[in-house]
């Protein structure tokens, strides 16, 4: 089977396309449709789904923010709506603060979940 031939930038993108850009399945992009209403593809005849590049870049931007960055899909709702240009503010605030230059430190995944018990241990305790 020959490999095929990969699409300028601007060039519209089939869902079966885009999927197979993201790595995902096709149901995945069209579940995302109805909880993101700034993701709408162009609809042609039998309901063929025409990405644009907006919508492109939209896509690859949800899923890396679900599935590299860990955010759920209220968060991405949220960061959607907030409005912000280029998503990084708002980003920081929906992600909440900033850990601190000693829970940074440590590259061991129980290390980071022991400091998050902590934060919320100390959360819980001051209400």
């Amino acid at each position: 089977m020959a490999a095929p031939t990969r699409k300028g930038e601007q060039a519209f993108r089939t869902i079966g396309e885009l999927a197979d850009e993201l790595g995902i399945p096709q149901h995945i992009l069209r579940y995302w449709e109805t909880r993101f209403p700034q993701l709408r593809p162009l609809q042609r005849a039998g309901n063929r789904r025409y990405y644009r590049p907006a919508d492109v870049a939209l896509a690859h931007r949800i899923h890396r923010l679900l599935n590299q960055d860990g955010y759920t899909i209220r968060g991405v709702q949220q960061l959607l709506a907030g409005g912000a240009g280029d998503g990084e503010a708002t980003e920081a605030a929906v992600a909440g603060p900033a850990p601190s230059p000693a829970e940074q430190q440590s590259d061991h995944p129980a290390d980071a979940l022991r400091a998050l018990r902590k934060i919320l241990r100390d959360a819980l305790d001051s209400q």
